[in-house]
């Protein structure tokens, strides 16, 4: 029915406990993801556009284990998915990392990826481990590209467990009226990833002309789905074709516009125009 969120950060210690625990040449302690050299090289590679200095970096023995699969050769698809973006700008966020040895380093980051006027964020985990004089890649997990930023985490409350839905509409309602907005209901669960990418989308300083014209109330389904059907139902949102699921409505409760095909379900392939674009068309008329 919907997808369930994945906490991104605990690729890291699932890799932790899958690395293999070879014997290195030479071993000594591991820095600071910010000041870690070969991520830094690795990020200049990717900038650079440079195959072979990016292949460099991904290890051949032990093999490179790209998730839950080994990637036969040098690393060539990793090599090739980082140069297809044809980076002109990378940003690293670091959310994890952690050194479980001296010739380990476990990093999990954010890249914001410029090429063009185009952006893409990527979440990747990497271990990295000391092989003779060299730092290599033996493990990497990546999220494929996308348009919106993607949290690291589900970790904010959007939907608290003790919300009152109805009063939360008849509250908003009642500003809305005063402010010449209509309301925004997005009906979600803390557990939906997705949910969490379209609250990202929702803050972005390029959204706030479109934003200023509703007032916002998440509508929380509940573990199981079946909290506040009453509400989907009145507000004909079928909740079966997945969340975040949106309907608009005026001050007065009247429906305007609700999705019937589960078309922000997968927000995190989302684009920004494409969600501007709904926002907009539904907006209040200026007056």
């Amino acid at each position: 029915m919907m997808n369930c969120t994945l906490r991104f950060t605990a690729i890291a210690r699932v890799m932790l406990a899958v690395l293999p625990c070879c014997a290195t040449a030479q071993v000594s302690a591991a820095a600071p993801a910010r000041d870690f050299v070969p991520l830094n090289q690795w990020k200049s590679a990717v900038l650079a556009g440079d195959p072979a200095a990016l292949k460099f970096l991904y290890s051949t023995n032990p093999a490179l284990q790209v998730g839950s699969e080994k990637e036969s050769g040098d690393g060539g698809a990793e090599t090739e998915f980082w140069i297809g973006l044809k980076a002109r700008k990378v940003d690293l966020d670091i959310i994890e990392k952690s050194s479980p040895r001296p010739d380990l380093q476990v990093i999990v980051f954010q890249a914001e990826v410029q090429s063009g006027e185009q952006t893409r964020y990527v979440n990747e985990a990497q271990a990295w481990q000391q092989q003779g004089d060299n730092w290599r890649l033996v493990m990497v997990k990546h999220t494929p590209p996308a348009y919106l930023k993607q949290p690291a985490t589900a970790s904010k409350n959007i939907y608290p467990d003790n919300a009152d839905a109805h009063k939360e509409i008849k509250e908003a309602e009642e500003r809305a009226a005063k402010d010449h907005k209509r309301v925004l209901l997005v009906f979600g669960a803390n557990w939906c990833y997705d949910c969490h990418v379209l609250d990202l989308a929702f803050h972005r300083s390029d959204f706030t002309s479109a934003m200023v014209g509703f007032e916002v109330v998440h509508v929380d389904i509940g573990e199981e789905g079946k909290k506040n059907t009453d509400l989907a139902k009145q507000f004909q949102v079928p909740l079966e074709k997945g969340i975040p699921a949106l309907a608009v409505i005026e001050s007065d409760g009247k429906l305007v516009v609700s999705q019937k095909n589960g078309e922000f379900e997968n927000a995190r392939a989302m684009t920004p125009q494409a969600l501007l674009e709904f926002l907009n068309k539904w907006k209040p008329e200026a007056r």
